[in-house]
């Protein structure tokens, strides 16, 4: 095991984890493992992309785990005349300085919901891709850092909606998740209906963690023992949809390192300072499924990504996990 523990820094991890998943109940009703997922890109370091129906609980679920932190926070609607100084900022020349300004822009925040993602055009879209990777923007050759902790969590509607522009393979790939709410079950929806609640900006929320903890709880994250044959496994199924006929594609190594650092996510989520196989089996279709894309596409994209899914599951099947 790694002698980083001691035992309290996972214990210190879980607490952070269990204080925010009970915050985000409150709102959430239903969605246990939704928030679970969204905490495991939190730990990770990662980007969630919540991909669903208009009116499912997308934007609230970004603002109930935002509220929850001691953390800034901004929300920028996409649309399709938004331009990508509508995002990273802009310089300005300032008369009485005589000199270019740098506004920040909309992205300078610890928490940014990128609401309807995919309703802006490909040219804004990529305006995400530098800061998603390195966390700082670059405008007019000047290197400007946006902060830490910092997660783009980014909704959008099916993308055969009309009004939509698909995000490139590019930007999928900067997302450590693609996740589904789907629509709550009677008895939760029941509970939302009889909450006072109109509107997600109304709920009143108290920050469980602060900004400090959340980095804390990120350290943590990334020492978290992976045995040599668990990263075998990864490989083993990495290598896999690299072979597959049904894929264009396969899996980069960024997907291998986002599969690796979302089990270790979901080992502290567990109280774990270890991965086990089924933290990677958990993980395999949220993880790599929007990553890939089919040899001989479908004009149904939700016929595709079960095809996808359905793939990856019998990947994972014909491997023999570690024991």
């Amino acid at each position: 095991m790694n002698d980083f523990f001691s035992g309290q820094p996972v214990n210190d991890a879980q607490q952070t984890l269990d204080r925010l998943r009970t915050s985000m109940r409150i709102t959430i009703k239903g969605k246990d493992e939704v928030i679970d997922q969204v905490l495991i890109c939190l730990a990770a370091a990662g980007h969630p992309l919540i991909e669903d129906l208009p009116g499912v609980g997308k934007t609230t679920l970004a603002y109930s785990l935002a509220r929850s932190m001691d953390c800034a926070f901004s929300r920028i609607q996409f649309t399709s005349d938004l331009l990508p100084s509508d995002v990273t900022g802009v310089s300005i020349y300032e008369e009485l300085e005589r000199c270019f300004v740098f506004k920040k822009g909309p992205v300078f925040a610890n928490v940014v919901l990128a609401d309807e993602i995919n309703r802006a055009t490909p040219k804004t879209q990529s305006a995400l891709l530098e800061v998603m990777d390195r966390s700082k923007v670059t405008v007019d050759g000047e290197p400007h850092d946006v902060g830490a902790p910092f997660m783009v969590f980014a909704t959008q509607n099916p993308v055969d909606y009309e009004g939509t522009f698909p995000l490139p393979e590019s930007q999928m790939d900067r997302f450590l998740m693609r996740l589904h709410m789907g629509y709550p079950k009677v008895a939760d929806e029941l509970d939302i209906l009889r909450s006072a609640c109109n509107a997600y900006d109304s709920i009143a929320h108290n920050a469980v963690v602060s900004a400090a903890q959340v980095l804390q709880l990120q350290a943590i994250c990334q020492q978290v023992f992976i045995e040599d044959s668990v990263l075998s496994y990864i490989l083993q199924i990495i290598g896999a949809t690299r072979t597959e006929s049904e894929f264009k594609a396969g899996i980069s190594v960024r997907g291998s390192l986002a599969l690796k650092h979302a089990a270790q996510g979901r080992a502290l989520l567990r109280g774990r300072d270890f991965v086990v196989p089924e933290d990677v089996e958990s993980l395999v279709v949220p993880v790599l499924a929007h990553r890939l894309s089919l040899l001989r596409q479908s004009s149904d994209s939700m016929e595709e990504r079960r095809a996808i899914t359905a793939a990856l599951r019998r990947i994972v099947g014909n491997i023999t996990a570690p024991v």
